[in-house]
Formats: structure tokens, C-alpha cells, sequence
């Protein structure tokens, strides 16, 4: 018996609004949702909510670590740790008849490793923003003005790994000739969710 379940892969890097549309999508679809964050631990936002404190290893990963180190760091972290796993989820959701299909995302979805999956059940879709865009949502998230030195470091830091890791997976896609929708000008989730739905609609049609 063939297997038609589909895939849909929402990429981009953080704070760019992934699991806030991949669960709107799949909410509308009738799908599986799954975000690629849990599948391997790797030191995450360097902030906490108040009183809490950044774990120690996290503050030495940022604080120790450049600019350069920290996206080199980051991009081996899901090329030989999560892309793996992802590639057995998507195996798993177009092979096996129980399966189901799935919206997945994650910045761990990679545009140069996408079409490795070869699967005519699968469709993705790269969220891009502008370096105004990811210092409004971060500094705001991680209530930067109430921050001490050390602590705006590191999120100074985090935030550009998030800026060039968007251009870097921006460029990729672009190269590619990939599917990017610049979340900056489509501020609206619901706004977003119809292009997306309209994607998955041409690329799936009844």
C-alpha cells in the first residue's frame, strides 16, 4: 500500500515566529505538529525570567565564545546532531501508513539539506526578518533594559548569532531557489498562515 502523508518543514532562525505559525497550520490542517527543539540539547536563550539565573554553562557558551565561533558552533550542532534525527521523522511520516502527516519546525531545517529528503510529500517554507525586526523581538523577550552588563552581553551576542545565522540560511534558500516569505511584512500570524496555506495548496492540490 503507497503512503501519502505529507510534510510540511517551517524553518528559520529564532524568535522569527516558527512554532507560532507551524502550530497554526496544523491546527487548520487537521496535522501533527512537532518542533525540532527538543530533539538534541544545546545551550538555548541566554536569559531568564526574573529571579531565575542562566545556567552556568549557558553564560560561559556566550560569554566565552565569538561571534563566528558561536554560529560555527550552533550550524555543527544541527548538521550532526538534529538533521539526523529530523531525516528519520520525515522517513517516518511519508513511509508508514500510521504515521499521519506533520507540520515540523525549526531552525535545525537547513535549505541546503532539505532537498536531500527527496520526497514529492513534502514541502518547505524558510520565515526571514530584518536585524530591526530580531533585536525588537529579543530585546523585548528578554527585558533587556532591566539587564546587568554581563547580562546584555549575552544576549548582544545571541542576537547576532540570530541575525547572521538569518542571512546565512536567507542566502542559502535564495541560491537554491527555495521558498522564503519575509515575516516583516506580513506581521499578522493569520496574515502569514493564508500564504502558507496558499503554498501548501499548489503544492499538494486535491
Amino acid at each position: 500500500m503507497s503512503v501519502h502523508h505529507k510534510i510540511v518543514l517551517i524553518g528559520g532562525s529564532s524568535h522569527v515566529g516558527k512554532s507560532t505559525l507551524a502550530q497554526s497550520l496544523a491546527s487548520h490542517l487537521g496535522w501533527s505538529y512537532r518542533s525540532t527543539d527538543k530533539l538534541a540539547r544545546h545551550p538555548g536563550r541566554p536569559w531568564q525570567p526574573h529571579p531565575k539565573a542562566v545556567p552556568d554553562h549557558v553564560a560561559d557558551h556566550y560569554l566565552s565564545l565569538s561571534a563566528d565561533e558561536l554560529i560555527m558552533d550552533v550550524l555543527r550542532h544541527y548538521r550532526d546532531r538534529v538533521w539526523p534525527l529530523i531525516e528519520e521523522i520525515v522517513t517516518f511520516h511519508t513511509t508508514d501508513a500510521q504515521a499521519g502527516s506533520l507540520v515540523m519546525e525549526g531552525s535545525a531545517i537547513l535549505p541546503d539539506l532539505v532537498p536531500t529528503l527527496d520526497s514529492e510529500n513534502l514541502v518547505a517554507i524558510w520565515l526571514t526578518g530584518n536585524q530591526a525586526f530580531f533585536e525588537q523581538r529579543i530585546y523585548t523577550a528578554s527585558q533587556y533594559e532591566t539587564k546587568l552588563d554581563h547580562e546584555r552581553t549575552m544576549i548582544d551576542k545571541f542576537l547576532g548569532r540570530t541575525v547572521t545565522f538569518n542571512k546565512h540560511m536567507e542566502d542559502t534558500a535564495n541560491q537554491l531557489g527555495l521558498i522564503t516569505l519575509d515575516v516583516a511584512d506580513t506581521p499578522s500570524v493569520e496574515e502569514l498562515a493564508a500564504q502558507c496555506l496558499s503554498i501548501i495548496s499548489k503544492q499538494f492540490p486535491q
